[in-house]
């Protein structure tokens, strides 16, 4: 029978793990669980659940600094954060009605333990590169604490950067203190449409060289676009590349108007204001083209963009598959109904042959458990994962198995 913990203070956790010590008890962790689904499958008998440890413990906004409890939802987080017009600048992506669950679960925790960050990552960097701090227990139930409440802190190993993205197999965190940033006082996104997908790249690329400063970059081939809320994508019956510009009302209108005059030479031009490309920007990072397919297994595919369309055009020649472009072609959303091991082998020797890393998203339980989800591991990279995982937690009772088989 399945058991269930549920602390509410960093007592209680350490108290728990201290506990499936003692009883040899690995465990599944999780904070709301809107993405327990990413990784391999457990079969763990036991699940810890911190989704009790809630609340913003403190928050400087003079110093762009917040600090919360892992279970705070971001959907809390944001309206403490929009009340002094700031915000999470990594943007981070809600992928609960993908994974089958609801909106508005994810927590800040589970956002830092996943590493998740969304489309201004161009701009501003990934999730880790905002995690300032954290209080944490280790799989030896001891507590420790790093990083700190500041944005310059250089003291010590920079163990916020090793647990950012760890899914919990290395520690359970307590408090989590991130960067913010101010909000944006204009948003702008230029759509244009028509072009190819390997010259949307081209564009794209130059646009983020370019001093147009932008802060989204986007391809959806025709029929992604076709699905999308917003009308002038959807309608627009051809693939739609879009570029996002924020900042202060005059320079962001400025750089808006001049984006548009460098692209208009390509093809036919439109423009999203505030709430428009809000709108278009969330279905953007929370991959919501694929969300009403649940039947279709989704790949998260990080690539330089000169081999974008190369690993797309490869992995579309070879099984059925559909696509979209983020990070101006660095992130490829790719989806396939085809779920059996050859495919996977084949979107796995396309993504090595370009050099690139991928992670499989969404698939049954029974998919995740053949196939390697997460970028399988150099020999040596390997051995020296199992030394962390064995240093942090060596009798392995944190997520056991989750990243890789056998840590």
């Amino acid at each position: 029978m399945e058991s269930w913990l549920h602390p509410t203070d960093d007592a209680q956790v350490r108290e728990a793990v201290a506990w499936a010590i003692s009883e040899n008890k690995p465990m599944s962790v999780v904070g709301a669980g809107s993405k327990t689904t990413i990784g391999r499958p457990a079969n763990l008998d036991t699940t810890m659940s911190l989704s009790g440890l809630t609340g913003v413990v403190d928050y400087e906004p003079s110093e762009l600094v917040l600090t919360a409890r892992p279970g705070t939802s971001l959907t809390e987080i944001s309206a403490c954060l929009k009340d002094r017009e700031q915000e999470l600048a990594f943007e981070p992506p809600d992928l609960g009605p993908l994974l089958g669950t609801v909106s508005g679960k994810a927590t800040l925790g589970g956002t830092i333990a996943c590493n998740l960050s969304g489309p201004r990552r161009v701009r501003v960097g990934a999730a880790r590169d905002h995690f300032l701090g954290m209080h944490a227990i280790n799989g030896r139930a001891e507590a420790f604490k790093a990083g700190g409440k500041v944005v310059k802190n250089v003291t010590g190993y920079d163990l916020c950067k090793l647990i950012a993205g760890s899914y919990g197999t290395l520690a359970l965190l307590t408090e989590v203190t991130v960067k913010v940033l101010p909000r944006a006082e204009k948003t702008r996104t230029v759509l244009l449409f028509g072009l190819e997908e390997q010259s949307a790249i081209s564009v794209l690329s130059n646009v983020m060289a370019s001093t147009h400063e932008p802060s989204a970059l986007s391809h959806l081939p025709t029929t992604i676009a076709a699905r999308s809320s917003v009308n002038l994508v959807s309608s627009a019956a051809c693939a739609v590349t879009a570029v996002r510009v924020e900042g202060p009302t005059p320079s962001a209108i400025f750089r808006c108007e001049k984006l548009r005059e460098t692209l208009s030479e390509l093809g036919d031009i439109e423009e999203l204001h505030g709430h428009r490309s809000t709108i278009f920007w969330n279905e953007v990072a929370n991959v919501t083209p694929f969300v009403k397919q649940p039947e279709l297994i989704v790949w998260r595919i990080a690539v330089a963009p000169t081999e974008a369309a190369v690993v797309t055009a490869d992995i579309g020649s070879k099984c059925e598959a559909e696509w979209y472009y983020d990070w101006a072609g660095g992130l490829i959303w790719l989806a396939t109904p085809q779920n059996d091991g050859t495919t996977n082998n084949l979107i796995r020797a396309a993504i090595a042959a370009a050099g690139a890393q991928g992670t499989l998203i969404r698939a049954d339980t029974n998919v995740r458990a053949a196939v390697s989800v997460f970028e399988p591991l150099p020999a040596e990279l390997y051995r020296l994962s199992v030394r962390v995982k064995q240093s942090f937690d060596p009798k392995g009772i944190l997520n056991p198995g989750r990243l890789y088989a056998g840590m």
